[in-house]
């Protein structure tokens, strides 16, 4: 019958580069028809081989638009994004090829890990003909240095944990741009207690997605550090970094004689080795500062390090060889003052002169070390003592060589007799009823052979528990020390 035939349904449009275009458009977004063109073929790649490769969960054709293409773009127009940008975790290319293509100029790094990921991405910028587009198909992490302005990444990972992995590429004064949720605010906290002097919060804009209920925020961070490759070339314009390779190169070879008395006296320098102490040095003696020593070039100096330090930077085999605690960490070539001869002549000044004969440089540092802690008004460094500046005798000192006045003196057998000098020795005064004068010398014995016969009956000794034939030296010196300060002696 007429009229009763089936209604007429609206044909429904098939998405293309038309359709796509102004859905962009409706967000804010206008590109050109070839720009247009070029989104919508790598869409259809995305679409191609999505099934097999998982590269979105998202298949609404709009959603897409939106989600993925909208929202990659739009930091773009928000800010003026750095080049090189690396997209960090782009996965299937996002919101790195997006921006890309809208905008051109950009040279771009795709930072991706997944090997089938990778293919993808490769497969995409061959059959865009992407210019100044690189693919970096290795995880990126500290060590990692990709040489970039700016970092973007849409990845769920922290803020700070970014900032950490992104820490060996980012430029000084680059950008590192964040694709969060609205709800970040604990993020950016941390991120800005975490890093100061190094990231700091450069923006913070929250925005929607045009003609979308979907909520964003763009979180930016401006770096004020600089990583190594940046320090290097800074302190190479001035001639301060040199790479060492070689063990026959001649600074090498100097660094390693500083393992031994014989170099340190030769070139009055040592090094010092630790982060806590290093980082004291640095800061409490900067002058003596010669240069930082690196285990290849991934730790720069610090900021605010003195503006003549040298930076070494040591192949690892080399850097190996210098760092004998195993610590890892950079060295720090410090530059020592010729050693000063003890007067013999001389009286006592008051208080307690320590005189030091120990054969072992961790046993001097230690008793240097017990020495500044309590008030001892000088070192004196006999001649069986071993050398204050070794690296061993620095770390024991726990960075006290620097801060104690240390003296040259004779040999133990030539201390004249005439000095109110008192020894340590087992047949001795009992400490506990034992009254020190005003001004004396401490004579702890040789390890192993102990002191002289003719200091044997005048000293002191530490009572012991019956069976036990003596104490470590270092252990007595510091337990006299602390007799001493206890009784009224000692800094005041």
């Amino acid at each position: 019958m007429p009229g009763r035939g089936k209604t007429s349904q609206p044909t429904r449009m098939e998405p293309d580069a038309g359709q796509l275009a102004r859905i962009l458009e409706s967000s804010g977004i206008r590109l050109s028809s070839a720009q247009a063109a070029e989104l919508w073929k790598y869409h259809q790649l995305l679409r191609l081989h999505n099934q097999e490769l998982n590269l979105t969960r998202i298949h609404n054709f709009r959603n897409m638009v939106l989600k993925l293409y909208a929202d990659s773009i739009l930091p773009g127009k928000m800010i003026e994004l750095p080049s090189p940008l690396m997209d960090l975790g782009t996965g299937a290319g996002m919101p790195g090829i997006p921006l890309k293509i809208a905008f051109p100029h950009l040279e771009l790094v795709l930072a991706e890990s997944r090997g089938k990921r990778v293919s993808f991405l490769e497969a995409v910028v061959s059959e865009l003909k992407l210019d100044r587009v690189s693919i970096v198909g290795h995880a990126v992490g500290p060590g990692s240095q990709v040489r970039v302005n700016g970092v973007i990444t849409r990845a769920v990972e922290a803020v700070s944990r970014t900032l950490e992995r992104i820490s060996g590429s980012l430029a000084p004064g680059g950008l590192a741009i964040f694709m969060k949720g609205p709800h970040c605010e604990e993020e950016i906290k941390d991120a800005v207690s975490r890093f100061p002097g190094r990231f700091r919060l450069a923006a913070d804009l929250p925005y929607r997605i045009p003609d979308s209920p979907h909520e964003r925020r763009l979180v930016v961070f401006e770096r004020t550090d600089s990583p190594a490759w940046a320090r290097m070339a800074e302190l190479a314009e001035k001639n301060l970094a040199k790479t060492i390779e070689s063990e026959i190169n001649e600074t090498f070879k100097d660094l390693k004689k500083l393992l031994t008395p014989r170099g340190i006296r030769k070139q009055l320098q040592t090094l010092v080795s630790g982060p806590k102490q290093v980082a004291e040095v640095l800061e409490s003696f900067p002058g003596k500062c010669v240069a930082w020593i690196s285990r290849g070039d991934r730790v720069p100096p610090p900021p605010g390090v003195p503006p003549h330090l040298f930076w070494y930077n040591l192949a690892p085999a080399l850097f190996d060889a210098l760092d004998v605690f195993g610590t890892a960490s950079p060295l720090l070539l410090v530059k020592i003052d010729e050693p000063r001869r003890w007067d013999v002549s001389q009286a006592l000044p008051e208080g307690c002169t320590l005189f030091v004969p120990f054969q072992d440089p961790e046993n001097v540092g230690a008793v240097i070390r017990s020495a500044a802690a309590f008030g001892v008004s000088r070192v004196v460094l006999l001649a069986e003592s071993a050398n204050p500046w070794h690296p061993k005798a620095i770390r024991a000192s726990g960075g006290m060589v620097f801060r104690v006045e240390l003296l040259e003196g004779p040999s133990i057998a030539d201390l004249p007799d005439e000095l109110p000098i008192i020894p340590l020795s087992s047949e001795g005064e009992s400490i506990a009823t034992f009254r020190f004068p005003p001004s004396f010398g401490l004579l702890p014995g040789v390890e192993g052979p102990g002191l002289p016969d003719r200091f044997r009956r005048g000293g002191v000794s530490i009572p012991m528990s019956p069976g036990v034939e003596s104490l470590n030296a270092v252990v007595a010196t510091a337990i006299a020390l602390y007799e001493w300060t206890a009784r009224g002696g000692g800094p005041r």
